[in-house]
């Protein structure tokens, strides 16, 4: 017996990749419906091999029935709209910033707290960490396990997908433009992306970081150890897609390296690539489309007692967002709401 889903925001680029990966993973619908604002109304977009789903409008839509959410339409939105799909009886998976830090809303990365999805009965809400979030702590969940880790300090190297569509235009236009000598006109960014990067991802806060930085931290407590310091410098470059960090541990004891490149080998929804040689680890082009973190660059930092640093890099909008959301409702339907 299938499962009645909608997807909010449908027609974002989130949105659209979780309607595809719906199909991809075979997930057991019974029905789909793409929901987004009225001016995206009628719109059609594929779902699977043979079926076209007509957009519908998000704001006159009634929940009751449905059983499960997908939603990425924005923060605002997504405040009004989730909790009326959850007080109809259907399950949000929040894709948004709104509710991560919610004492009473899970925030869950199936490989590291599947535990965590118990909670969604207090507000019917579950939510999905920022990308850059997910991707860091797939990676860490496995090394805090062997070592118990005290500190992170990571650089992120983000793609324009994660700031949207128009972001990905702007990426594209200025690039066009530069080698056509027409003049650069940053909108979605503050500064010029294409041929550039820019240590700035949302708004700035008082202690001098971003908001994305301050997500980081506060996101890595609460799905994996309230314990671990973190500390985030968050970087968009001229990338379409794919995130990249460079992430440094301090671990409570010290951790072989080769124990460590074990236990992440081991590890759910990762894979290490790891040859000290040219090609020998993965870059965002190569992760692009794909479903796991990769790992690269294992090795011991001597400079710190128990230092270990690794790269990793994922796609944002499938592990980072859909794909994430998706393996939450494979788990919520598995344990929670059997039919």
């Amino acid at each position: 017996m299938g499962y009645k889903v909608a997807v909010i925001g449908a027609t974002g680029n989130v949105g659209r990749e979780m309607i595809q990966t719906l199909a991809e993973r075979n997930f057991p619908v019974s029905e789909v419906i793409a929901l987004a604002s009225e001016r995206s109304v009628g719109r059609e977009i594929s779902f699977g091999e043979d079926k076209i789903l007509k957009v519908k409008d998000l704001a006159s839509f009634d929940f009751a029935g449905v059983d499960i959410a997908l939603s990425s339409p924005g923060a605002k939105i997504s405040a009004v709209h989730s909790p009326r799909a959850a007080a109809a009886g259907c399950v949000v998976i929040d894709n948004t910033s709104h509710f991560r830090m919610d004492p009473d809303v899970p925030l869950v990365v199936p490989e590291v707290n599947p535990q965590a999805i118990a909670g969604y009965k207090k507000k019917n809400i579950i939510a999905n960490p920022n990308c850059s979030t997910i991707q860091m702590v797939v990676a860490l969940k496995p090394l805090h396990d062997l070592g118990r880790i005290k500190r992170v300090v990571v650089s992120t190297y983000q793609s324009v997908s994660g700031a949207g569509k128009e972001a990905m235009d702007e990426l594209f236009n200025q690039t066009r433009a530069i080698y056509v000598n027409d003049p650069v006109k940053p909108q979605k960014f503050t500064k010029q992306i294409a041929f550039n990067v820019i240590p700035h991802i949302d708004v700035f806060l008082e202690d001098g970081s971003t908001k994305e930085e301050w997500k980081m931290t506060v996101e890595t407590r609460k799905i994996l150890d309230p314990d671990i310091a973190v500390h985030a410098t968050c970087v968009r470059v001229p990338v379409f897609v794919s995130h990249s960090e460079a992430v440094n541990v301090e671990f409570e004891r010290p951790v072989d390296e080769n124990a460590a490149r074990e236990a992440l080998k081991n590890a759910p929804g990762v894979v290490v690539v790891d040859h000290r040689a040219n090609e020998g680890y993965v870059t965002p082009v190569e992760a692009a489309g794909e479903d796991p973190v990769y790992v690269s660059r294992i090795r011991k930092d001597p400079t710190i007692k128990n230092g270990l640093s690794f790269w990793c890099v994922s796609d944002n909008l499938r592990k980072g967002a859909a794909l994430n959301a998706v393996q939450i409702a494979e788990v919520l339907i598995r344990d929670y709401l059997k039919k």
